[in-house]
């Protein structure tokens, strides 16, 4: 491991999908500003969040729980972008860099779990 959660990828890539979340969000209804803005951005800063508080933590096990909390966070997150879709708060080219930064995530999670598992 690195000096610091901030060294891990998947960390770096986390903390780029709650920007575009942030900023996705910008243009969504001031009606749902208490609704799906604030599940979105709330799932979005959880991922980040969950990476970092279990890599300082004590035990491998502790730290492969907050890896599973960040990758319930990513699918809640890819659900809940699924639902703006459907809302017709947002599609086309504004989804497609927090879909691919999501999917990015998801497979940089599952890849450091194997890893601590291994």
């Amino acid at each position: 491991m690195g000096a610091s959660f901030k060294d891990l990828v998947v960390w770096q890539r986390a903390v780029q999908l709650c920007a575009e979340v942030y900023r996705l969000t910008a243009s969504f209804p001031s009606s749902e500003r208490f609704g799906l803005t604030n599940q979105l951005r709330r799932a979005s800063a959880s991922i980040a969040s969950n990476i970092a508080e279990g890599y300082g933590r004590s035990t491998i096990g502790e730290y492969l729980q907050f890896l599973g909390h960040a990758r319930g966070s990513n699918c809640e997150l890819q659900t809940q972008l699924i639902i703006s879709q459907t809302l017709g708060f947002v599609s086309g080219k504004p989804l497609e860099l927090p879909e691919r930064l999501s999917a990015d995530v998801s497979r940089l999670l599952i890849a450091l779990m194997r890893k601590l598992r291994a």
